[in-house]
Order: structure tokens, then C-alpha cells, then sequence
């Protein structure tokens, strides 16, 4: 069975070969570099779980690789070895980042325990943020609806494989706490999960975000940068929003996805790094390919499983379960005991309509655990709008830009004018908002 990976510094072939013999044994494999220069271009390739590091070799010290590995931003245990230690080098060699600090002649059996302890407290430390309660993994599954349950068995799908995932569905309907769930019931679970919304992100600065730069590769990049699909290295790279990266992004991005190698800007060096991919939109990628804004063949390798989270108007069954465990969790934030819901409320939230979604749904519910007079809620604390109804023919705007304004003006007088936290319950940034008024604006002036 391996236990892990080790490389070896060294720039005496026997002294490698020793080591290497003794290890592999015990069950590691093993990489060798015999400078400075080879071991940081493997280790800007892939990375081992530790790096045993001679301190002199013939291009530079172990305390110079430290630094460049710093630079490189690249996080492995060092065991650094030398024949002449001294207090002060191994103080330094901490300070710049070495695990241990170990004097020759070293017993190969006490370098295997050293070895064996790093590997342990790395594992240690793994399991102890995967026991860490995961949000929104007690109320994934948790309605009662034909949908939902459809939906657990394909996200129990999902997270037995190790494919590309596609999380379709509307603003708010849980697209990020589904990813989270399959990521966390994985066999990677105990590793990273990394989570970029791409929408979020300026187009010029999204491809530095996702793949890191050098020193120098634009203007005010002053050193060297990891990117998140480095970070996410053996655990998910949760992209929330693909639709919108830009279709100069795109090719890079489908490098990365299928064959797990990427350059940061600024580099010619290919690095290798092993993720897996969950995506999630709001929009019809499909039409985006019609329409020659999103590239087919990206499409086509991230949608090899497609999640679609249906609506919360479309699974009422979900609502009361939903509510139960969204006051529950609310009145751990809040710090206040879970209220009561008279029937006539719960009544309501069954009929809305919910264009928000779960995140509508939560946003009411705060609202009315930190407003309600009474540890009771009642139909008026929810302050649901009628027009939120789909009882019969719909009254009033009838064309999609009066009803989106409309829906607007309503979440805006309901949050007091307060555009942020209009922004969050209406599912869009701040400054599509912001937008959105300065056009409405400008069609009352003409």
C-alpha cells in the first residue's frame, strides 16, 4: 500500500540511493533532483507530500530552494539535512519554512519516523477539518417532493464519481450548497474545496485568479502568485457563475479540465495538478453556444453530469421542511431560541411563489425571527408580498421588463431602499443593480 510521496534533494548519488532503497521499502515512492534548479521545476510540476533537502548542493543552499519555493508559493513539508548544523542555520531554516532540521550522519530509520510523523499530522489535520459540521449538508436532501428526491439520488451519483458536474438552476435555488454536499461526500473530501464565482470577477483579472502569475507577468504583479486551481490541488474547483468567463479564458480553462495541466501567466513551464470539476449557471449554456458566447467543446467536457436544482415553486412539498431547518440554523447565527410557525404562516410560505428561491425563503425567514414581536411567528411578521402570488391571470405590468422592474421596486421598498441588501435577496451583484436603476432612470426621462 503507498503510504505517500518523498523526494529526495541530493546531489551524491549513493546518499539518494540509500534513502530511496530504505523508504521504498516502507512503502513511499520516491522522486529524485540532484540541485536546486531540478527539484523546483518537478515540484512547480507536482507536488510530493515531503521533500527531504540536502543543504548544500551545487547550484545554491536548501535555504535559497526555500525561498524560491515560498515565492513559487508552493506548500510542502521540508526535512532539511546537513553535515554541518548549527543552532542558528536550523533557526533560520525554520524561519524560512523547514518542517525539521536534521544532522548528518542521520540513522535511516529515524529519518523514516520523521517521515512518518509529517505523514501523520498532515492526515490528522485532513480529517480533522473534514469532521468540521459541513453547511447546508443537514437540509440538502431533507423535502419531501418527487424533485428532491430524484435529485439526491443524482447528487449521490455524482459524488461516487469523480467526472465533471454541471449544476444547472435559477438565482438562489442552493447550486453552491449542492457542490459543497457532492465535494464533502467524495473521496475528497478531507482535501480543499475552492469556490469562485466567475461573475464576480473582472474578465482582465479572472485568468490570474484561476491559473496565478510570475514576477513581472503585468503591471503590478511585483512577485509570484499561486492560483485557486493550485489550491484546490487534489480537492474541487467549484465554478459558480461559468457562463460568464470570458471566451478568451475558456480554451485555457478546458486545458485544465482535461488534462489537468495549466501555465500561470507569465510562465512557460506546464504545472500538473489533480482536481475535480464542479460548474454551475444560471443561464442556458446551450444558447450561449448557439449564440458563439461560450466555446462548444467546453461545454460539452464540463456537462458530462448534469445536476438541475428545480425551483422552490416547483417542489412546495420542500417548503416546511426547508423552514424547519433554515429557523433552526437562523437562531443559531442570531443567537435566539427557534420561533414557532402559526399554521396561517406556514400556510403563506407554501403559496408564495418564491422567484428568490432557497435564498429568498432564508431571507424572509431572518427577517421575521429578528423583527417578530413574539417568539411566535405570524403571517404578517413574514411581510410577504401578494404580488409574489401566482394566484390566476397576472394584473398590472404584463411585459418581462415591467415585471422585473416591478420585482425590483417591491424588494426595494421592502429592504427600505437599501440597495446591498436588495442586491443579496435578489440574487445579482450590486452593480447589475445599481444598473438597472440608472436605466430605469433614463426611460423616465425620455
Amino acid at each position: 500500500m503507498l503510504k505517500g510521496r518523498v523526494m529526495i534533494v541530493e546531489d551524491e548519488p549513493g546518499a539518494r540511493l540509500g534513502v530511496r532503497a530504505y523508504l521504498e521499502s516502507y512503502g513511499y515512492e520516491i522522486d529524485e533532483a540532484d540541485s536546486c534548479a531540478l527539484a523546483r521545476q518537478k515540484l512547480n510540476s507536482d507536488v510530493p507530500d515531503v521533500v527531504l533537502l540536502d543543504y548544500a548542493l551545487p547550484d545554491g543552499t536548501a535555504l535559497d530552494l526555500l525561498r524560491q519555493l515560498k515565492s513559487d508559493g508552493i506548500d510542502v513539508p521540508v526535512v532539511v539535512l546537513t553535515g554541518h548544523g548549527s543552532i542558528e542555520l536550523a533557526v533560520t531554516a525554520v524561519k524560512e519554512g523547514a518542517e525539521q532540521f536534521l544532522t548528518k550522519p542521520i540513522e535511516l530509520a529515524s529519518l523514516a519516523v520523521v517521515v512518518d510523523r509529517i505523514m501523520e499530522h498532515q492526515q490528522n489535520s485532513r480529517r480533522v477539518n473534514a469532521s468540521r459540521p459541513k453547511a447546508g449538508a443537514d437540509d440538502m436532501f431533507g423535502g419531501r417532493s418527487a424533485a428532491t428526491h430524484a435529485l439526491a439520488r443524482d447528487a449521490k451519483a455524482a459524488a461516487e464519481s469523480d467526472v465533471p458536474v454541471l449544476i444547472e438552476g435559477e438565482t438562489g435555488t442552493g447550486k453552491g450548497m449542492l457542490a459543497r454536499w457532492i465535494h464533502n461526500a467524495s473521496r475528497r473530501a478531507t482535501e480543499s474545496f475552492i469556490d469562485l464565482n466567475c461573475a464576480g470577477v473582472p474578465h482582465d483579472l479572472l485568468e490570474s485568479e484561476l491559473f496565478g502569475h510570475e514576477k513581472g507577468a503585468f503591471t503590478g504583479a511585483v512577485t509570484a502568485k499561486p492560483g485557486l486551481i493550485e489550491a484546490a490541488h487534489r480537492g474541487t474547483m467549484f465554478l459558480d457563475e461559468i457562463g460568464d468567463t470570458d471566451m478568451a479564458t475558456q480554451p485555457k480553462l478546458l486545458k485544465v479540465v482535461e488534462d489537468k495541466r495549466f501555465r500561470r501567466l507569465g510562465d512557460v513551464a506546464e504545472r500538473k495538478v489533480d482536481v475535480r470539476f464542479l460548474a454551475a449557471t444560471n443561464k442556458n449554456l446551450a444558447q450561449l453556444v448557439d449564440e458563439g458566447r461560450f466555446r462548444e467543446d467546453l461545454f460539452y467536457r464540463i456537462n458530462t453530469l448534469v445536476l438541475r436544482l428545480p425551483p422552490l415553486r416547483h417542489r412546495k412539498a420542500d417548503i416546511p421542511h426547508l423552514t424547519t431547518q433554515l429557523m433552526q440554523r437562523l437562531a443559531r447565527d442570531i443567537r435566539r431560541p427557534v420561533p414557532q410557525l402559526e399554521p396561517d404562516a406556514e400556510e403563506a410560505l407554501v403559496n408564495h411563489s418564491w422567484p428568490g428561491n432557497v435564498r429568498e425563503l432564508r431571507n424572509v425567514l431572518e427577517r421575521a425571527m429578528l423583527l417578530a414581536s413574539s417568539p411566535v411567528i405570524r403571517r404578517a411578521d413574514l411581510r410577504l408580498s401578494t404580488a409574489g402570488q401566482r394566484t390566476g391571470a397576472p394584473s398590472g405590468p404584463t411585459s418581462l421588463k415591467e415585471i422585473e422592474w416591478a420585482h425590483i421596486r417591491r424588494v426595494l421598498e421592502d429592504e427600505s431602499g437599501n440597495v446591498t441588501r436588495a442586491a443579496t435577496l435578489l440574487g445579482i451583484p450590486r452593480s447589475t443593480l445599481y444598473q438597472k436603476l440608472k436605466l430605469q432612470e433614463s426611460r423616465k426621462g425620455s
